[in-house]
């Protein structure tokens, strides 16, 4: 055996030089001259084929062409995304990183396309690597805030900060773990707080399965810092995949899981409970045997639950789900058909609907009205495995429920209470102070149907597809039984709080019933923002009277520049305006039906194409006028060009903020792209962007953006890791039922000018006044959008359809009446963010 310990000797052997190879030489720089050809002639797939070779063969190369092979790799992958070729597209990215394992740039643009295709868990990592590696790169920071709103969503920092409803939880695991349930299951463990209760309540053996890869990742490093990851056992897989003595080795005594959502079934928890208690779990007790061995038998936590609802009317959640207005911008819309958002309710399953949708009633902006008295829908005992299998084949159950106040039917509202166990429960009414949101089921009666005193509402519940599915069928007035899938919407649309006599009101209403059951009625869906969005009358005046004045100008303009020459050739005169909205638009009609315009509509959906055409028809726009852009255009990255090689673009509409109430990205370089589109007078819409502000000391707000406090929750290290997904910014946010105190007036925070490029910035400093005393812990902001000059729309509007945002302080900032407070604004890329102090001496309002 060789002496370990004697010193290596040095100098007996010379490393041989590696011998040149010419042949590798070659073929080394004639790739690398054939991929900057490629590159010059836009021949990206060959490019980054000749990349991939030089780079293999010669890394001294790396640092020399790691740009131009970044180039390409964006390139061709974006060439690949457009024909969907998405294998090919994820293999270019994994060679790539193969070469540049630690390049933050690509380990970005991969995430993007992931985050794009929905793997969100894996976009996130991905994000998260280039952060670590450059914490000061801005998009992949605000990527990775984006995709953490989805990964861990806000209510998880909401449940934690429950106290009341956690320690409910940890009692009832305590009892029963006390009782004999000494191996415990948590399905869907989260942060693994439950399988935590379970094993500090003395339970012998303890496993846990989370679906998510970012929560299994959060959860193992939860169970380390816990000193518990040698007792927990957790897997990454779904509890359906989970098999005895695969994945643990033997069948538990006790289920724990909170694996329900605001409907109570959308997450699963019956099919996942319904193979726990077949594959997982040991047999239920019998009978009332109270000497019964509990380590012998099974038992789920929570042990039921009791649904309620009530009708309700809400403007809120009627202008989001169904068409409230006849004219939008000074066009019909009577020929549009019928529009309804997703979220619709019948009692067979439609896989293109949901069932419902959530809101927090007590923040609904407007407030509701209860039309009836809350009602029980459903009972539930999560531990009669035979009543969990025969919950899809239950009988459709007809409720007949008295109307207590009159008004407008416009959903039906639930919510349950879990029963943990005998002694205790939770509620999620809308009454409580409680981490969850309402289900909602709205009604798309076209016309609306307003309910009366006396009157009596039938509705069905059923569980088909082990979704809880609440149907408003029928209203019985004076003995007769009127039925709301029937109402039609007449070609006149009344106001559907009608001043008829009862009797005429209900002669109509049977009259509905005698409509043709066969009719083909123009059906097209519409996002919830979508159909907000069109109800929005001041919005779509707004535009056509900006675009009004612009078209008139431009007229005006071309009769000057040939003066005397009588009429011209329609194709040559016509002003050309581009939509780029996102979505569903009537921004591109509205223009066309002002005259001597072609519009270009950006809509894709061939429904919502469909609505267009018919209300050009109806509208007297021509069928020429009006063209869809991206029929004829293979890679929709390439929007922003030139309507024809001739012409350029008299207005372009730009699609600035989105829903949730941030700046959608890359505004600023679509703004500069599209000023190089316009011709002499032509206008960008918007032309400017006035970011506004105000302080506010919220407590809603921290609680929902992390774990508050310096304690551990239930004893445990669990909010360090957690907060690790907090973002700065909070998003769909409805700042007028936000409880806050207000702190100061409104504040311009920032201004995006989108027509002169050298009036922009990146940074600004804004003093406001404290007008009271309080801590500033959130400053929420929302947007002044001017289409030109003397008009505006507001992102704070009643009617928007947008929602608002906030900035949220990382420490509160204590502030007195009179104080002088400065932000530091920043705006990188398209995400804001804001630093605040106290400025002393104060110092003159900054303009």
């Amino acid at each position: 055996m060789p002496n370990a310990s004697a010193r290596p000797k040095h100098g007996r052997r010379t490393r041989r030089r590696r011998r040149e190879d010419p042949a590798r030489n070659e073929l080394v720089s004639s790739s690398l001259e054939s991929a900057q050809q490629c590159l010059f002639n836009q021949d990206y797939g060959t490019a980054f084929v000749h990349y991939l070779l030089v780079l293999n063969l010669a890394p001294m190369f790396k640092d020399f062409a790691r740009e131009s092979f970044r180039f390409t790799l964006f390139k061709w992958t974006e060439e690949l995304d457009s024909v969907g070729r998405i294998q090919e597209l994820f293999d270019c990215y994994e060679q790539a990183l193969e070469l540049f394992p630690a390049d933050e740039v690509i380990l970005n643009s991969m995430g993007e396309h992931l985050f794009r295709m929905g793997f969100r868990d894996e976009a996130a990592g991905h994000f998260h690597k280039a952060l670590k590696l450059r914490p000061d790169y801005p998009e992949a920071r605000e990527n990775f805030y984006r995709v953490a709103n989805w990964l861990v969503e806000r209510w998880h920092f909401l449940m934690l900060n429950d106290h009341g409803r956690n320690r409910k939880y940890q009692q009832a695991i305590q009892k029963a773990v006390q009782s004999g349930c000494n191996t415990v299951l948590d399905i869907g463990t989260g942060t693994g707080i439950l399988g935590m209760c379970a094993k500090k309540a003395g339970a012998a053996e303890v496993y846990a399965c989370e679906l998510s890869k970012t929560m299994y990742e959060l959860a193992c490093e939860v169970l380390t810092a816990n000193k518990m990851a040698d007792s927990i056992k957790i897997v990454h897989m779904k509890s359906l995949e989970m098999e005895v003595p695969k994945d643990i080795p033997k069948k538990v005594s006790l289920v724990v899981t909170e694996t329900v959502d605001a409907g109570l079934f959308g997450e699963g928890i019956i099919e996942s409970l319904i193979h726990a208690w077949h594959h997982l779990l040991l047999p239920p007790q019998r009978g009332e045997n109270e000497f019964q061995d509990q380590s012998a038998t099974g038992r789920v936590i929570p042990a039921g639950a009791t649904v309620f609802g009530m009708a309700l009317e809400s403007l809120e959640i009627r202008r989001h789900h169904r068409l409230c207005v006849s004219e939008v911008g000074s066009l019909s819309i009577s020929a549009a058909g019928e529009l309804r958002s997703p979220v619709s309710c019948s009692p067979e399953p439609d896989e293109s609907m949901e069932p419902y949708t959530t809101e927090r009633l007590s923040r609904l902006p407007g407030g509701y009205k209860a039309l009836t008295e809350p009602f029980t829908a459903l009972n539930i005992d999560f531990n009669n495995v035979q009543e969990l299998e025969g919950l899809s084949s239950r009988e459709v159950q007809r409720i007949r429920l008295p109307v207590t106040q009159g008004g407008e039917l416009d959903a039906l509202a639930v919510w349950f209470q879990l029963h943990l166990d005998e002694d205790s429960s939770l509620s999620t009414g809308p009454e409580e102070d409680t981490c969850w949101e309402q289900a909602i089921y709205p009604v798309h009666s076209t016309k609306g149907f307003v309910l009366k005193p006396q009157d009596e509402l039938v509705v069905e519940v059923s569980c088909r597809d082990a979704f809880l599915r609440l149907c408003s069928v029928a209203v019985l007035r004076d003995g007769h039984e009127i039925c709301l899938d029937t109402l039609q919407d007449p070609q006149n649309t009344a106001d559907p709080v009608s001043n008829q006599t009862p009797e005429a009101e209900l002669c109509s209403a049977l009259a509905c019933l005698q409509t043709d059951q066969n009719q083909i009625k123009d059906f097209c869906m519409l996002e919830c923002s979508e159909m907000a969005l069109l109800n929005n009358q001041e919005y779509h005046q707004s535009f056509s009277s900006a675009l009004s004045k612009l078209i008139s100008q431009m007229k005006v303009k071309c009769q000057n520049k040939e003066p005397g020459s009588g009429v011209q050739s329609d194709s040559a005169d016509l002003l050309f305006v581009l939509d780029v909205s996102e979505g569903f638009s009537l921004l591109s009609l509205i223009a066309a039906s002002h005259g001597h315009v072609k519009a270009f509509s950006s809509v894709e959906k061939v429904k919502q194409q469909e609505v267009l055409k018919r209300l050009a028809q109806s509208n007297n726009v021509p069928e020429q006028h009006l063209e869809f852009w991206l029929n004829n255009m293979e890679d929709e990255q390439g929007m922003l060009k030139r309507p024809s090689r001739e012409k350029l673009w008299s207005a372009i509409m730009l699609d600035c903020v989105e829903t949730c109430g941030l700046i959608r990205q890359k505004l600023m370089e679509k703004a500069s792209l599209a000023r190089c589109l316009l011709e002499d007078g032509g206008s960008i819409f918007p032309a400017k962007i006035v970011v506004q502000g105000i302080l506010v000391e919220s407590d809603t707000l921290l609680l929902e953006s992390a774990v508050q406090g310096q304690e551990p929750t239930l004893g445990f290290n669990i909010a360090p890791f957690i907060n690790q997904f907090t973002v700065p910014v909070h998003v769909f946010l409805d700042f007028s039922t936000l409880e806050c105190r207000h702190l100061s007036e409104f504040v311009e925070l920032f201004v995006l000018d989108l027509m002169e490029s050298t009036a922009n910035y990146t940074n600004r400093e804004v003093k406001v006044q404290a007008t009271s005393a309080g801590r500033v812990t959130a400053i929420p902001f929302w947007y002044q959008i001017h289409l030109d000059q003397e008009i505006s729309v507001s992102t704070l509007s009643q009617n928007s359809h947008w929602k608002q945002a906030a900035v949220v302080l990382q420490q509160p900032l204590r502030v007195q009446a009179g104080d002088w407070v400065r932000l530091a604004v920043k705006l990188q890329k398209s995400a804001i963010s804001i630093s605040a102090h106290i400025e002393n001496p104060p110092g003159p309002m900054e303009q």
